[in-house]
């Protein structure tokens, strides 16, 4: 069965994202409007700069709809900002950027530092690597979040393994609802939007 999955369009990482989720057989369509949201089957929200995404959700008149179908169990994706947009608690944000509320994570936005800081490293990641053959994700973070906290009903699927960021958690899931901390969009690996669209055909 093929499923329509929207990527957020107002700022970030749309058009690697829906080429990802194509390249995984999924029908992906940009999301601008109520009516094209009310269309699809899951969402993913890309990377970008989180508190412009929450302004410009106001901007289009997107933020009460969406809020609405999270919590009528819409599947979700956050890469990035995406992540912090999807937490229900975010430090070291500015005090009018709302958020999505679907997540009981508390997230920490630039946790691993600005720009210059961004790296790379491999993953094990749950439900991915596990498998055998498997090899690692490679994981690309650029102003990346991590999550400090998770609630009881919140899966860790994946952390850092080494360097002086080892143990921060970088990937959960929660019921319809999956993030990462990086951006897989840009690698070429498209496992973990296989991953995303498997929660959606099975929602």
């Amino acid at each position: 069965m093929s499923v329509r999955i929207g990527v957020l369009a107002l700022q970030g990482d749309v058009r690697e994202h829906v080429a990802a989720l194509a390249a995984c057989g999924a029908e992906a369509v940009p999301v601008r409007r109520e009516s094209e949201l009310d269309a699809v089957d899951g969402l993913v929200i890309p990377g970008g700069e989180s508190t412009a995404m929450s302004r410009l959700l106001g901007v289009f008149e997107l933020y009460d709809p969406l809020v609405k179908r999270l919590r009528d169990g819409l599947p979700a994706y956050g890469s990035c900002a995406g992540m912090i947009m999807l937490a229900s608690k975010i430090l070291d944000t500015r005090p009018d950027a709302r958020h999505l509320d679907a997540l009981d994570v508390t997230v920490r936005r630039n946790a691993f530092g600005r720009q210059v800081e961004s790296f790379e490293t491999d993953l094990s990641f749950a439900g991915i690597t596990d498998r055998p053959g498997e090899r690692p994700v490679r994981a690309v973070f650029i102003r990346a979040p991590w999550v400090e906290e998770t609630g009881p009903g919140v899966q860790v699927l994946a952390t850092v393994d080494r360097g002086p960021a080892a143990g921060r958690v970088v990937a959960v899931r929660q019921g319809n609802v999956l993030a990462t901390s990086f951006h897989p969009e840009v690698t070429g690996d498209v496992r973990v939007h296989e991953f995303f669209v498997d929660m959606v055909a099975t929602a």
